[in-house]
């Protein structure tokens, strides 16, 4: 189908910097974008082509026109085949997320304990059989609205070779997970995420990850780590390991949803360029966190083990004693939470029906509802979810905006919701982060111009993970489009209302086909697994030049048939 897009302002990250940009040409002026075939065939002076000469005719009414963007650090995993998750995503201008993300998903293996350990995360895959990163991807195939990029995840690869074992990985081990990681990237990977705080990546030793971080260097991909030690004002620890398994490696390293004031983030960010690191991060606009219950609350040597084994041990009254006597003292160390832990921790998803009450109190309300103290309760919610309980962090100093546009404007940069679709109470990160980078950062901070805008969201993901020809608005490349009301982009989810989905983004396509128009899902699934490339090749390997020659040569034949 030959799509007409008329009458928008072409915005993409290579503009210039100066206001408004367009991939080709520099103008601000309002440009016809002809779309055929999944590719943008041209971008032309409005009025160029007939309406008559296509199949359809898209009606930009002056709007902008940005290529599709890029969650960069995604847990729709298994929650993309949901039309309302899918729905979320766009009204964002979401048309490719990256999942595998924090060292646990579904492949490589049966991914049992990716839907136990990170059912409150990424939630269960409605088909996943087991398999391997190949059987992944094409689980997205034709089957969303949207793309999906995956990384190999260490702490599923750790946990195929090693089990539950807290050892440091024997020679044999090591040699399966390095085994496992190049296969990954053999079947189109990113990368290797790491979730360091996370059992049982807690466990890898900085050797490991080397040692795993080596096959992703040799295959082009990219490191991802979620860093060892809580962030925050502990930032610089994991920032000195992801630095030497790039030096030691050679390895491109992403830090994932980096959290800290913005004196350290930039402090620790130029350190890591002085000494020579290629790297990236992404940073979601709010200053509280989310993750599992279970992470910052228990000893990770409790949790690595199965569920059931866990449960008995938060029922045994000696075992939860002992918790409550020698373990949650120490959890005030925790960087993110402190001594005032219990108000900081608020209910988002909880799986057991009889403590539904509870979804957006924090730890601290709950509990004097139940008449109990916060650590006993919290206890007593785990066990009757069988652990899968995730809560919104809050940190002890709260950023401004001004002070979050201070981290995301940075050039290394890039958009990463850490998006979260399990829950009745959720963080508003799911349904508002890109919506709100664009209020934020170009509107009510003017921290960025459009054309920066778009680099974060868009383009620097696409260059960063090899996505192909994605990230930019081209003759010959995916025609991922994202149609922007500049005058009401923003995001209406908040802590207290998380649901709400964003506006100002009305009409999205996928691949050349409506995927969003007028605001609702057009039905259309034309959404696949992304395989590694680079940016001189198209997702499914074909070499770049197949894909622009084949615009040329449709144009070319359809100019001939009508005596153009």
């Amino acid at each position: 189908m030959t799509l007409l897009i008329r009458d928008v302002i072409v915005v993409d990250g290579d503009g210039d910097g100066a206001g408004v940009g367009v991939g080709e040409g520099g103008s601000a002026e309002p440009l016809d974008v002809v779309v055929d075939d999944e590719v943008v065939q041209r971008v032309e002076a409005r009025g160029t082509t007939s309406p008559e000469s296509v199949d359809a005719v898209l009606a930009g009414d002056g709007r902008m026109l940005l290529p599709g963007f890029v969650d960069a650090h995604a847990h729709a995993d298994g929650r993309l085949f949901d039309a309302s998750v899918q729905l979320a995503l766009l009204r964002q201008g979401v048309t490719t997320v990256i999942g595998g993300q924090d060292g646990v998903s579904y492949a490589p293996g049966d991914g049992a304990y990716a839907s136990e350990y990170f059912a409150a995360i990424n939630g269960p895959h409605p088909a996943w059989r087991g398999g391997g990163i190949r059987d992944l991807l094409a689980s997205y195939d034709g089957a969303t609205a949207l793309n999906a990029g995956v990384l190999v995840p260490a702490g599923t690869v750790r946990h195929v070779a090693c089990g539950r074992s807290t050892d440091a990985a024997s020679p044999a081990e090591l040699g399966r997970m390095r085994a496992l990681v190049a296969d990954g990237l053999a079947d189109g990977a990113l990368g290797l995420s790491t979730g360091l705080d996370y059992v049982p990546g807690i466990f890898a030793g900085t050797d490991e990850l080397v040692a795993l971080a080596e096959p992703v260097a040799a295959a082009g991909g990219v490191y991802v780590s979620h860093m060892r030690g809580g962030y925050e004002a502990n930032s610089a620890a994991g920032i000195a390991e992801v630095a030497e398994i790039a030096r030691r490696t050679g390895v491109p390293v992403h830090v994932s949803h980096f959290h800290a004031e913005p004196p350290i983030v930039h402090d620790l960010l130029d350190g890591l360029a002085a000494s020579g690191v290629d790297a990236t991060f992404d940073a979601y606009p709010y200053t509280r966190g989310c993750s599992i219950l279970a992470m910052p609350i228990l000893p990770a040597s409790l949790t690595v083990r199965p569920v059931d084994e866990v449960l008995g041990a938060l029922r045994d009254p000696a075992e939860r004693q002992r918790l409550l006597d020698d373990w949650f003292p120490s959890i005030v160390d925790y960087p993110s939470l402190g001594p005032d832990w219990p108000g900081m921790l608020t209910l988002a998803h909880v799986a057991s029906p009889e403590h539904a009450w509870a979804l957006g109190r924090t730890l601290g309300d709950a509990a004097r509802a139940a008449g109990t103290d916060p650590a006993s309760f919290a206890l007593d919610v785990l066990a009757a979810s069988r652990l899968e309980v995730n809560v919104v962090m809050a940190v002890r100093h709260e950023r401004s905006p001004a002070e979050l546009a201070s981290i995301l404007a940075h050039p290394r940069a890039i958009g990463g919701s850490d998006g979260i679709f399990v829950g009745g109470h959720p963080h508003p990160r799911a349904r508002g982060t890109f919506a709100r980078y664009l209020r934020l950062l170009v509107l009510q901070e003017q921290a960025l111009d459009w054309p920066d805008a778009a680099a974060l969201v868009s383009t620097r993901a696409a260059d960063r993970f090899g996505l192909g020809l994605r990230g930019r608005i081209r003759a010959g490349w995916t025609a991922d489009l994202v149609l922007v009301d500049p005058d009401r982009v923003r995001d209406r989810a908040t802590y207290d209302e998380p649901l709400a989905l964003a506006e100002g983004i009305e009409d999205v396509l996928v691949a050349g086909v409506p995927v969003l128009a007028g605001g609702a899902l057009t039905g259309a699934t034309p959404g696949r697994g992304i395989r590694r490339g680079t940016r001189g090749s198209t997702t499914d390997g074909r070499p770049a030049r197949s894909a622009a020659r084949a615009a040329a040569d449709r144009s070319a034949a359809r100019s001939t048939s009508t005596g153009a």
